[in-house]
């Protein structure tokens, strides 16, 4: 699908140097970008397929685990 975007013009050059630089066209670049950038904001599909596997698993958590999990968690970027 095509589409037009505005992007400001230091983006857009630095996005054209990458494009260069790693042999991708313009297109191709953006689309990883994006996709990249879908994929971490996507945060409850993440948690859903976290619980689903954890629900699969079965897995039993005790305090420990819990909180060095939920702290690791805290920490990560998204």
């Amino acid at each position: 699908m095509k589409t037009a975007i505005s992007l400001p013009e230091a983006v857009f050059e630095q996005a054209e140097k990458l494009a260069r630089r790693t042999k991708r066209s313009r297109s191709e670049l953006y689309t990883i970008a994006l996709k990249e950038y879908l994929a971490r904001h996507a945060t409850e599909e993440i948690t859903e397929a976290m619980n689903a596997v954890a629900d699969r698993v079965n897995s039993k958590q005790d305090g420990f685990t819990a909180l060095a999990a939920a702290k690791i968690l805290k920490q990560s970027e998204w």
